[in-house]
Parts: C-alpha cells; sequence; structure tokens
C-alpha cells in the first residue's frame, strides 16, 4: 500500500504542476483586482475590506499553493477502479471523516445562519489549502489529528509578528503563536472563534469536526451572504488576506464543486507547493514519509521551526536557509527565487503604521449598559484609539470581545467584533442584544495587533418587565358562597406602550388594600391535587403580554375580597372579587329550575 501511494502521490503531484499555468491564468482572468484597505492589504476590487479580520483567522500564515487539475473530477468513480484513474483524480477525493467534518458543519450553518448559505465545498478548499484536508486525513475515529498541525513560528521574520496569546496551550510555544490544526487558526482567534462540532464538551483546533465548524462560523459572520460574490470574497479574504489565497481557494471552491468522492481516511494526496516556498522548486515526493510530519527535511529546508526546534508534527515548518515570502504570502508554484538583501543601518526605516502610533484605549463617552432580556442595548460602546499626547489615531482596528457567563451578544449573533476607528479615532462596537441570561457581564476592547492598555466595560442583562397591567375586560367578578366564577381573570402587560412578553408574574389573594399578607379565607386557586392556593408564583405573560390567570373558587366566607398581581418592574394590579348569596327575590321563569347548572358548579381542578 506504501509503494502504491507513493506512486499515486507522484502522479497526482505531476498533474498538478502540468495544470498549473493554465489554471492560475483562468483563476486570475477571473479574480478580482487589487486595492488596498487601511492597512495597505490588498482586497478584492469593489468589495470593502472585511469588517473584523482580526489579521484574519490564520494570521495570514503561510498555504498550500497546489492547484487542481484542469479534468473535472467524478462524483461517482467506479467501484472497480483504483483511488485515482484519469476520470477520478486523487485530488478529487477527500478523506470520509474529514469530509463528513465539512458536511455536518455546513448543515449546522444553515440552521443556525440561513442566510450564510455556506457550502461545504467551501470549507473544504479552506481545508485543502490549509492543510491538505488535515495531512490526507491523518485524524483518528473522532476527528483529532493524529499529530499536531503547526504553522511557522509567528515572530516578525517573513511573517505576522503575533507575542504568545495562549501560554502555549495549543501551539506548544509560550514566546510566539503559531497556526494550529487542519484550519489553521491562529490561537487568539480560536479563543473565541473555537467551537465544539463533535459535541465532545471541548473545543479543539486539532479536532477537524471542532475546526471546521469554526470555520464556517467565522465565514458567516458580518451578516455575509456566500452566495453572493462580493460577500464570499470578504470573507475568504478575511481568512488570509491574500488576492493569491483569494484565487487558490476559489480554484478549489470550483473544482469541488463539479464532483468529489470519499476516500479512506490518510490516503489523501499530501500537498507540496507553499506560499512562502522561495528558494525551492516543485519537487514531488515518492513515497508519503517524504511529506508526513517528523521525516527528512525536503530540500532547502533545515526541518527545524523558528526557534531551531524540530517541527515537530508540524504541516507548515519553517524554512531555514531560505528567504521566507514577505506580505501576506501570496505564492504561486512558479514563483522564482528572489534574494532579499539583508537591511543595513544605512537603509531608511519603514514609517510607522496607525496601529504602532497607539498608546491607549480611552473611553468616548459610553452611556450606562443595562438591557433587559431579549432587548437591544440602547447604548453603543464608544472607544478612542489615542497616542501618548491623547491625539486621536485613525484606521486601527479594535477588537470588542465579550466575556463572561453570557448568552448576550453582538447584533450579528457573535461575541467579538473589530471596527475600524474613524477620522476621530472612535470605534463604535455594534449593538449588544441581550439574551435570555440576567446578570452582568464585560466587554473587553484591544488594539488589533499591538499590545497595549485595554478597556473593559461592564454590562447588566435584567430580567423582562413590564410597568403597567390592565383587565382586558370590565366585567364584575362575583360568585356565589361554595361555587366557582364564572370569568377567569385575564391581564395585559405592557412595557412602555409595548406589549411585555415573557414577563415573571405572582398572583395572590391580600388580606387587604392595606395588608400584602395572603388571606386564610375567601376566593381560591386549586392546585394539582384540588387544594386550595392562595398565591401562585412563576406566572409568565405570552408573547401578546397576555396573562390568563386559573378558574377562581369561592368557600362559605362572602364579602369583598382582592385579588393582587404584580411583575417584575413594579407593575401592580388589583382586582376585587364579590362573594353573595343568590338573589332569590326574583321569581324563577316557568319551566326553570332554582337549582344551579352542572356548568357553574365548582370544577375538580383549576384551568391554566
Amino acid at each position: 500500500m506504501a509503494a502504491y501511494f507513493g506512486r499515486r502521490l507522484y502522479k497526482g503531484a505531476a498533474t498538478t504542476a502540468v495544470a498549473a499555468a493554465a489554471v492560475a491564468a483562468l483563476t486570475a482572468s477571473q479574480a478580482p483586482g487589487n486595492t488596498v484597505d487601511g492597512q495597505d492589504r490588498p482586497t478584492a476590487a469593489g468589495t470593502a475590506p472585511a469588517s473584523d479580520d482580526d489579521g484574519a483567522a490564520t494570521g495570514n500564515s503561510p498555504y498550500y499553493t497546489d492547484l487542481p487539475p484542469l479534468n473535472s473530477p467524478s462524483p461517482a468513480p467506479s467501484a472497480t477502479a483504483g483511488p485515482s484513474t484519469p476520470q477520478t483524480p486523487a485530488e478529487a477525493g477527500i478523506p470520509a471523516t474529514v469530509l463528513d467534518a465539512y458536511k455536518k458543519a455546513a448543515a449546522e450553518l444553515r440552521v443556525g445562519k440561513p442566510g450564510c448559505n455556506l457550502p461545504w465545498e467551501l470549507l473544504a478548499a479552506i481545508g485543502k489549502v490549509e492543510s491538505g484536508q488535515a495531512r490526507g486525513g491523518r485524524v483518528d475515529a473522532e476527528g483529532t489529528t493524529l499529530s499536531r498541525i503547526l504553522g511557522p513560528v509567528l515572530n516578525g521574520s517573513g511573517f505576522a509578528h503575533i507575542s504568545d496569546t495562549d501560554h502555549g496551550a495549543y501551539d506548544g510555544d509560550t514566546t510566539y503563536d503559531r497556526a494550529i490544526g487542519p484550519m489553521q487558526f491562529i490561537p487568539s482567534t480560536w479563543a473565541w472563534a473555537g467551537r465544539d462540532g463533535n459535541g465532545d464538551g471541548k473545543k479543539d483546533p486539532n479536532n477537524i469536526y471542532d475546526a471546521a465548524l469554526a470555520a464556517g462560523h467565522y465565514l458567516c459572520r458580518n451578516g455575509w451572504d456566500l452566495s453572493n460574490a462580493a460577500d464570499l470574497d470578504r470573507a475568504i479574504l478575511s481568512y488570509n488576506n491574500s488576492q493569491d489565497y483569494l484565487n487558490t481557494v476559489r480554484s478549489w471552491l470550483e473544482y469541488y464543486r463539479r464532483g468529489t468522492h470519499t476516500i479512506p481516511d490518510g490516503t489523501g494526496p499530501l500537498p507540496s507547493n507553499r506560499s512562502d516556498d522561495t528558494a525551492r522548486t516543485h519537487r514531488p515526493s515518492s513515497s508519503p514519509a517524504a511529506s508526513t510530519p517528523g521525516a527528512s527535511p525536503r530540500p532547502g529546508r533545515s526541518g527545524k521551526d523558528g526557534n531551531g526546534n524540530g517541527n515537530g508534527g508540524s504541516d507548515k515548518p519553517s524554512d531555514a536557509g531560505t528567504t521566507p515570502a514577505t506580505g501576506n504570502g501570496g505564492g504561486s508554484p512558479s514563483r522564482t527565487p528572489s534574494p532579499t538583501p539583508s537591511r543595513s543601518a544605512s537603509q531608511p526605516t519603514m514609517p510607522p503604521t496607525p496601529t504602532d502610533r497607539v498608546d491607549h484605549l480611552a473611553d468616548a463617552h459610553t452611556g450606562k449598559l443595562t438591557a433587559m432580556a431579549g432587548d437591544t442595548f440602547a447604548q453603543r460602546i464608544h472607544t478612542r484609539a489615542e497616542t501618548e499626547a491623547g491625539a486621536a489615531v485613525a484606521k486601527v482596528r479594535v477588537r470588542f470581545t465579550i466575556i463572561g457567563d453570557t448568552d448576550t451578544t453582538f447584533a450579528g449573533g457573535e461575541k467579538v467584533a473589530t471596527v475600524l476607528t474613524d477620522a476621530t479615532g472612535v470605534a463604535v462596537a455594534p449593538a449588544l442584544r441581550a439574551g435570555e441570561q440576567t446578570g452582568g457581564f464585560t466587554v473587553r476592547a484591544l488594539v488589533v495587533g499591538r499590545t497595549v492598555s485595554g478597556l473593559e466595560y461592564k454590562a447588566t442583562v435584567t430580567e423582562r418587565a413590564a410597568d403597567t397591567l390592565t383587565r382586558t375586560s370590565d366585567t364584575p367578578l362575583t360568585c356565589t358562597p361554595g361555587g366557582a366564577f364564572a370569568d377567569r381573570v385575564e391581564v395585559r402587560a405592557t412595557y412602555r406602550g409595548a406589549a411585555a412578553d415573557d414577563v415573571a408574574a405572582t398572583a395572590t389573594l391580600v388580606t387587604s388594600a392595606d395588608d400584602p399578607a395572603e388571606n386564610d379565607k375567601g376566593p381560591y386557586f386549586k392546585d394539582a391535587d384540588g387544594k386550595p392556593v392562595r398565591t401562585l408564583k412563576n406566572l409568565r405573560t405570552d408573547d401578546k403580554g397576555l396573562l390568563t390567570l386559573p378558574k377562581l373558587y369561592a368557600d362559605d366566607t362572602t364579602g369583598t375580597f382582592l385579588l393582587r398581581i404584580t411583575t417584575t418592574g413594579g407593575a401592580t394590579l388589583t382586582v376585587e372579587l364579590k362573594v353573595a348569596p343568590a338573589d332569590t327575590s326574583a321569581e324563577p321563569s316557568p319551566g326553570t329550575s332554582a337549582e344551579p347548572s352542572p356548568s357553574s358548579s365548582a370544577d375538580a381542578s383549576p384551568s391554566a
């Protein structure tokens, strides 16, 4: 099997190499042109840069630039055909567990965020470009990679400079961050974007189910509709902000859309070309070992990471003895070496970016953050980026993160949002939408790409409330001793004139207008066992703000009694109940009986 796998890998790589120029030309002709955002990074022409790309999910780490074959795959290969035939090229096969993870994630997003229209083929395209489908499907039965897939050390040497944010928990590096797992999230992004896709109670970036679901949510944030070409480009660029990356992912997306098939885990072709390759040409491996984590270094590589250590199963080991590509890592298979001269003291330094100038964040007159459960907060967070002297800094990305035990989110359903500061240096966070969980939580504001003191905003979600209660009927509520009230009490709760739905209420038969204590005589409700109760708790108004109480009954005591209804928020309504003997002065009509009808007798149990 190993020898056959090696021959298949060589054939697939050769096919890719032959097709690369034609596919590259095709994708280039269809790809949007280059523009730049506020940080001089490329974006798709005619589209706005992602509003909360946080420097990209991967930290703009390198990616695999192998392109799909020109021949379309066959979605249903023959049962007698080998894993790789001209009709079913190896690149069209996706390892079974990996494919299942992509489809499962897309199915969940169809329910959770139907407006996103996320195709599973997009997850497959990104998984192909980021890790070669989890290194050819080298995962266990639960979807966890057999060895960690790590990107290069993000120490600023040819890549982004991202100091450690996870204390090495995910990437094993306590100095710098590294992209991790089959979808190559950087730890700081995984901290808020991570999901539990396989239901084991953990959010593991090394698990393809967790990583695929996280990638789906990441691509579906900001209200993007991925059936729209412009939104699709924005989403892909937010994952890795490179025009070449966009073109490569688009190529695989269209390739997988034309058909694919399942292959056994661990038998997928391994990628070979990477976007930061600058000192070696395409060399197909002759066996799986040549491309397997922990194998001997390939030509032009030291087999060590940026700290001089072995890659330890890294999917994307850092180059040594070569000059890494700069920028966003937008390489291609036909890229030629480009020597980079070392910087001397006489060379001019790059001018500081807006982010470099930020010294601290300051609150910009944010009001009190409080809202009732289910409501949108009236106040929005305003944060100002300032220099040491207090001057405003525009075009700086500020990340707002909701922290704490709460189901409150930003508009759009996410707990993280990144906003570019305006000309006055102010970033206004999206509106907060309170969930059903009451209590306090925190919103933290940080500068993306720079370690400076952040801000924390305290917010509170209170219970749903009503400020007014009214009866829906003015019919007097009367009853004879020992009987049942013919009409049930129904009230409407409102808050500031609008229906107050799902508001908690309590109904009590009180002693008097001045004494709220529970009465021990007079009208009563019945519990499930038919026993008298004079206080009902945990009542809730319906979606129209209406509350209908169970049927009331009377004992033998006559007089006027009071029913008091109260809600969260302080709304109170007192209702009069009269119990009096039947009027016997009027003679019954001929043919009628003075006896009460069965329908007026006491019921056996209350009506909910």
